[in-house]
């Protein structure tokens, strides 16, 4: 699959890009429910809020097959190859959940700044990319963009480790405050399947989640190769000490599990 030279130019200018419904109905359901049955096993990869609710949970493409093939799928691994100019791999795989009622914030923040500090990784070559398992809508907690924000470089930004159950390298309000004045706030929304990618410096967070709609979501920080980490500090299952590039599957091996466990019930 590759990106358009007119999504390539809004990827570059706003930092962002969103895709929707790239993936299938019948895709998205096996996803779910395997999401689901990896947040109630009790295993140090699932991370959880202070109330018990799951939070994020890691590495589910090493213990979960359906997690396996999304992580190497064409879909999203040719669109980043596309924009790095190289063979890509998987720095960190992770499945946040955005619980109904109680799920919490996650601060204004850069991904890169996190990278690099804990993981020592050398430049922002690598990127997030998305996969909305519900229906992200304007009410349910959606992530929150500030277009442009990436062209401010690593900002400074202070570790935070009390705010909520998974610590931040997280910006001042006043550092925000500038760049939303600059470039404002988006909350790309879309239906199940939608893929969301977006630069490694853009400022991002997200608010709780009060509704009955659950909002959960895949993310893949894909990192060029050539750019792997050099001082990693977090545990492996958290940033990835294989730097492999990531060889795709092919395009409908989503599909083919999800009827192989029809026939199979």
């Amino acid at each position: 699959m590759k990106l358009t030279k007119e999504q390539l130019d809004q990827f570059h200018t706003e930092g962002w890009l969103l895709l929707p419904e790239l993936f299938t109905a019948e895709e998205v359901d096996l996803l779910r429910r395997e999401a689901i049955a990896i947040y109630e096993q009790q295993r140090p990869e699932v991370w959880r809020e202070k109330s018990g609710a799951p939070r994020t949970a890691f590495a589910a493409h090493k213990y979960n097959e359906a997690f396996r093939l999304l992580g190497a799928h064409p879909r999203m691994i040719e669109p980043v190859e596309q924009v790095f100019g190289e063979k890509v791999y998987l720095h960190q795989y992770k499945i946040n959940a955005k619980s109904a009622f109680t799920g919490e914030v996650w601060q204004w923040h850069q991904d890169y700044g996190t990278w690099k500090r804990d993981d020592g990784m050398p430049e922002p070559r690598a990127m997030n990319i998305s996969i909305f398992l519900d229906e992200v809508m304007p009410i349910n907690g959606p992530l929150m963009l500030v277009p442009r924000s990436h062209n401010a470089g690593d900002l400074k930004a202070s570790h935070d480790l009390e705010t909520t159950s998974y610590p931040l390298w997280t910006l001042d309000e006043e550092t925000v405050s500038r760049l939303v004045k600059e470039g404002g706030i988006v909350a790309p929304t879309g239906k199940a399947g939608s893929m969301l990618m977006f630069h490694g410096n853009l400022v991002h967070g997200s608010a709780g989640n009060i509704t009955p709609y659950p909002r959960k979501i895949v993310y893949l920080t894909l990192n060029a190769v050539s750019n792997y980490i050099r001082k990693p500090t977090r545990a492996e299952f958290i940033a990835h000490q294989d730097f492999a590039p990531i060889e795709p599957v092919d395009d409908d091996a989503l599909i083919r599990l999800a009827r192989a466990q029809r026939q199979a019930a």
